[in-house]
């Protein structure tokens, strides 16, 4: 944990010590995360250490104020940190500071007093229809057993097909989605229910994972099932995704939710209007949908000169 490097009186060299234990033998974080944690703590002690004119001691802590805590951020962000550096510096400040205080060492107000920098908003990175299509396809799925390489197919033809979220998809029931439906009502965040039309092509590809599925469909256990039997798990699909990546060559981004990108990005597109956009992925606010603008200006712009009357 670099303790050699730690510029601290002991008192808090130590406290610090006992934190990052805590977060690997009972929090269990990750060994990257446990690394930033420790990095981003002792960046803010060696930052006290000439802030305060020597090493912090606990006193030192508890008597800190918000200001103090801007002044580090802002330090490093003339070193070059980004907002999604600075959010996580904080973050692992306000983590240790509240495990001294529930010891009762320290008062931890002005670390929840100090907001987080706001996070520039990543634009979603969708495929190419082509690309796209291709993982909809079972014969593309790289699976020895055809109703396992239908299922993966159609699971992802329902997120590019329908701008389904890969938990909405699995969830389906056999009964919600049999031949002849041609609209699925879809439950989604905060048990908000919307109407999602069903592509003929994706329905097809649904009617034939089940017609050569081995176990016996019933509104009893979700529509797609695993190996074994059972619920079919999102980290199926995601490994499946992994592999159709390395195979066909694309790149990291494209993931089984990069599937639901793709189907907004791709009806903007086409000339879809954002408060349908919206209504289809089901968001609350059109201010979530609008992301998917900065993906295809070009066609915006176009748009807006053929359709504004002052264009």
């Amino acid at each position: 944990m670099n303790e050699l490097l730690i510029i601290a009186a002991p008192d808090l060299a130590a406290k610090r010590h006992q934190w990052l234990e805590s977060l690997k033998d009972e929090r269990r974080l990750s060994p990257n995360t446990l690394d930033a944690y420790e990095r981003d703590t002792r960046q803010f002690l060696t930052f006290l250490t000439g802030h305060l004119a020597g090493p912090p001691k606990i006193a030192d802590i508890h008597t800190l104020r918000p200001a103090d805590l801007r002044s580090f951020l802002a330090a490093r962000r003339r070193d070059g940190s980004g907002p999604r550096s600075l959010g996580r510096h904080l973050a692992g400040l306000r983590s240790f500071l509240r495990y001294m205080e529930r010891q009762g060492l320290i008062n931890a107000a002005a670390a929840g007093a100090v907001r987080a920098p706001k996070q520039p908003k990543s634009l979603p990175k969708p495929l190419s229809d082509r690309q796209a299509t291709k993982l909809t396809i079972a014969e593309t799925q790289l699976q020895d057993e055809p109703w396992i390489a239908a299922r993966d197919a159609a699971v992802l033809a329902l997120l590019y097909g329908c701008g389904l979220r890969i938990s909405e998809a699995l969830d389906l029931l056999p009964g919600e989605i049999e031949p002849g439906t041609t609209t699925l009502r879809i439950k989604g965040k905060g048990g908000k229910t919307r109407i999602v039309p069903l592509l003929p092509v994706v329905a097809e590809t649904v009617t034939r994972y089940r017609d050569i599925c081995p176990f016996h469909l019933t509104d009893e256990k979700p529509l797609f099932r695993g190996a074994r039997g059972g619920p079919l798990q999102p980290a199926i699909i995601q490994r499946q995704m992994q592999k159709l990546r390395s195979a066909f060559g694309l790149p990291d981004t494209a993931t089984p939710h990069a599937l639901r990108h793709s189907f907004a990005t791709h009806l903007l597109a086409g000339g879809g209007d954002l408060r349908t956009i919206q209504e289809l992925l089901g968001h609350a606010s059109l201010s979530t949908t609008q992301v998917y603008t900065g993906v295809d200006t070009s066609r915006l712009l176009e748009v807006y000169d053929r359709a504004h009357p002052r264009a």
